[in-house]
């Protein structure tokens, strides 16, 4: 809890920003003058009713009309500390709003800032509902913290203080003492009783975010699941996740209940003891009607803050957790970092021409224990095409990872322009390479959007040039809504093929220096993917390209092929001298076409034709 809020005092007091913190001083002095205005009204109040005692037609019925004055000009203050106590809260709220919505905006942004700053395994390791629920929470906590906890709670002890001061000057040392005895009392109770409760929130929170996560993944997958039949099946995961949290906010509601009821008889007790104090001190003469008015006023106004302090307190230690979770987040340390001396590097082709590429006896495994790369050690030349095969799970995407710089190397170096990658900003390196996937993946936004995406700030020219090139600009300006179509989530209104250009025409508006083809057309079919090449070598002329490839047809014309087995390269060369070694890449080659043989005689005798 404590070092919740110490990594929230940075927020409340920023070191450079003085506007802040004026309006921060500013909303402290106004919450203490409330503070001494509200303790004052009980006081005033007593003074009317000891003044109305005395004045005509009060219980003694001596005096004079001009003895009105007194309570009448004591009825007039009495007001106006109450307007002054209600006008000085509501100006110290509307002074400390803007710091309350700012902080927890700048919370939310560098949050999100932060993920995405972390490295690639964070995010393969976490559900992405839960972390985006994290910070949703998280940041509606900050702005619960400062209005519950610095304009509620705080106050409400400041004035519960106050009040034993004035009790104990203005009465004697018993009052002040049952008073202070039953704040100590009821703030202990409550704070070991919320803090058992914490537990069941935390466990709330838990199941909330896995509910979250596995409702998006379904949902995500929609298709999946309809292929599979299994929509019951996701429900009932869904219900199971949705009963547990069902149960712990049952919990919660009982240990609310049972808080509830013990603040009250904490405070029941203390009214009665202290009433029968001043009504014993009344008939002995010692105490004055206004004052045991006076007693019973005070005894009320710590009732009601102290009664709401619990269900605050409550409310605070709920949101510490939330914000611990949002914390939690933000401590995460990226795995990849740039070095404070980390230089530049030209990002686009009309900058610099294509860089060339090296791998020095490169070791990497995603776990210590399990080397994925076996000192490996190729060379792209500034402007050349090289191609990486192999079986699935050989080494190959993890290659265009590591020179991306998702991850950083065991052992070896990967160079680039003559320098190791770690040398570079991550930002100027990954700026200098384009990439088109093999699962490209889209925003739910409009088709020009996604394609500037590639270079924000393009012209519109320039996105249709980039389209042209692609080959997609006529399929585009067909549609009823041209460049302005909605692609859908993750672009699932787009077929394939559609997408992959979009993906290209992308990367052809980014202009990079270096192109990686990450299996992008093997999960087309034979005609799309022949289109589709054609844009390819539009995008990687004059660039250097790394092509990760399993259709070996694709990757005939490239200057070198390595062929990747167990984390090694095994054989290198190119598709003739490959084939004359006659070796695992001839036959890849010999199986994957006597595939295409198959498939042109199946599409020959559904054409009528013979095979």
């Amino acid at each position: 809890m404590h070092a919740t809020l110490r990594a929230l005092l940075p927020y409340l007091w920023p070191r450079h920003d003085f506007g802040t913190r004026a309006r921060v001083v500013g909303a402290c002095l106004l919450l203490v003058a409330a503070k001494i205005a509200t303790i004052a009204v009980p006081y005033v109040y007593s003074l009317v009713v000891d003044a109305l005692h005395r004045s005509p037609g009060g219980a003694d019925g001596s005096g004079g009309m001009n003895e009105m004055t007194v309570p009448m000009a004591l009825i007039v203050g009495y007001g106006t500390l109450r307007l002054m106590s209600a006008g000085m809260g509501e100006w110290r709220d509307a002074l400390f709003a803007p710091v309350r919505f700012h902080i927890s905006s700048v919370a939310a942004v560098r949050s999100f800032r932060h993920m995405h700053a972390l490295s690639l395994r964070f995010h393969l390791d976490r559900q992405s509902g839960g972390v985006t629920r994290a910070i949703a929470r998280g940041t509606e906590a900050i702005e619960t913290i400062l209005r519950v906890g610095v304009f509620n709670i705080v106050p409400t002890l400041i004035e519960a203080l106050m009040v034993i001061v004035v009790i104990w000057r203005l009465f004697d040392w018993r009052y002040a003492a049952i008073m202070l005895l039953a704040v100590v009392a009821y703030v202990a109770f409550t704070i070991s009783f919320t803090s058992w409760r914490i537990g069941i929130r935390r466990e709330m929170n838990e199941i909330n975010s896995e509910a979250s996560w596995k409702a998006l993944d379904s949902l995500l997958n929609y298709e999946t699941v309809k292929y599979f039949g299994n929509e019951e099946h996701e429900s009932r995961r869904y219900e199971e996740t949705q009963s547990r949290y069902e149960r712990a906010a049952v919990k919660t509601q009982l240990s609310l209940n049972g808080l509830n009821f013990g603040q009250a008889a904490i405070i029941a007790v203390t009214l009665t003891v202290v009433m029968l104090l001043a009504a014993h001190d009344v008939g002995q003469g010692r105490l004055t009607v206004g004052r045991f008015v006076l007693v019973n006023t005070y005894l009320m106004q710590l009732y009601l803050p102290l009664n709401f302090l619990g269900s605050i307190y409550s409310s605070l230690r709920t949101s510490l957790v939330d914000l611990e979770q949002m914390f939690r987040l933000m401590e995460e340390a990226p795995d990849v970092k740039d070095r404070p001396d980390a230089i530049g590097l030209p990002a686009r082709l009309d900058e610099a021409p294509a860089a060339a590429i090296r791998f020095e006896h490169v070791r990497f495994g995603y776990r210590a224990d399990r080397e994925i790369l076996h000192d490996v050690s190729f060379s792209v030349p500034a402007g050349g095409r090289v191609a990486i095969v192999g079986p699935t799970g050989a080494g190959k995407s993890t290659i265009s990872r590591l020179l991306f710089r998702f991850y950083d190397v065991t052992s070896g170096r990967v160079v680039v322009d003559g320098h190791d990658v770690r040398d570079y900003h991550q930002a100027a390196l990954r700026a200098a390479i384009g990439v088109v996937p093999q699962d490209t993946v889209l925003f739910n936004d409009t088709i020009g959007y996604n394609i500037a995406y590639g270079r924000r700030g393009a012209s519109q020219d320039e996105i249709e040039h980039a389209a042209r090139l692609a080959q997609i600009h006529d399929f585009i300006v067909s549609l009823p809504d041209g460049y302005a179509t909605r692609v859908g989530e993750r672009g699932l209104k787009l077929s394939g093929g559609e997408k992959q250009r979009v993906a290209i025409a992308r990367t052809i508006l980014k202009n990079p220096r270096i192109l990686i083809l990450d299996e992008a057309t093997s999960a087309l079919d034979t005609h799309t993917e022949q289109e589709i090449q054609v844009a390819l070598r539009t995008v990687s002329a004059e660039r250097t390209t790394v092509i990760i490839a399993h259709r070996l047809s694709t990757v005939i014309d490239a200057d070198e092929i390595l062929v990747m087995g167990d984390g090694v390269i095994k054989e290198r060369g190119t598709h003739r001298s490959l084939l004359a070694r006659d070796g695992l890449y001839a036959g890849m080659w010999a199986a994957q076409a006597e595939e295409r043989g198959e498939d042109a005689g199946h599409a020959a005798v559904g054409a009528g034709l013979p095979a």
